[in-house]
């Protein structure tokens, strides 16, 4: 073994060690995307099953959901362990529509709060005809397509 090789292996260990050390003082951090959806699941399929002792549920209603709460599961863990990597595209493709919609918002709140000492002109202000299409919007980056947030 060379001395880089060993030097190497020796880094390796040494930054094993101290994350091993970081999740003792912690404790354990998020999972991945799969194993945080998981453990929503095996929560959400505790509360629904918890609650199934309500009253409110008759002996027939209550077999009813359970069967329904592990037919879930069964459908569902399969899913998980074969595809863990679909969660994490899932979780960069929200990660991106949140971008995308913070975006938007933050233009609009731009638009709406800036102070503007000029009225406006309206849409059929001759002044404009000459000028139409050398305007540009400052709405930032775009299509220029109309968003509608509501």
């Amino acid at each position: 073994m060379s001395d880089s090789d060993a030097w190497a292996k020796a880094c390796a260990e040494d930054l094993e060690a101290e994350k091993a050390r970081r999740r003792a003082q912690r404790g354990d951090g998020p999972g991945s995307p799969a194993e945080e959806f998981r453990k929503l699941f095996e929560v959400v399929a505790d509360k629904v099953s918890g609650s199934l002792g309500s009253p409110l549920l008759g002996g027939q209603a209550a077999q009813t959901v359970q069967q329904l709460v592990d037919q879930a599961k069964a459908a569902v863990e399969p899913v998980i362990e074969r595809n863990p990597q679909v969660f994490d595209h899932l979780a960069a493709a929200g990660n991106e529509l949140l971008a995308a919609y913070r975006s938007a918002v933050e233009g609009h709140e731009r638009r709406w709060t800036r102070d503007d000492t000029v009225p406006p002109r309206s849409p059929d202000d001759p002044r404009d005809d000459d000028h139409k299409d050398d305007r540009k919007d400052d709405e930032g980056p775009g299509t220029g397509q109309h968003i509608d947030l509501d």
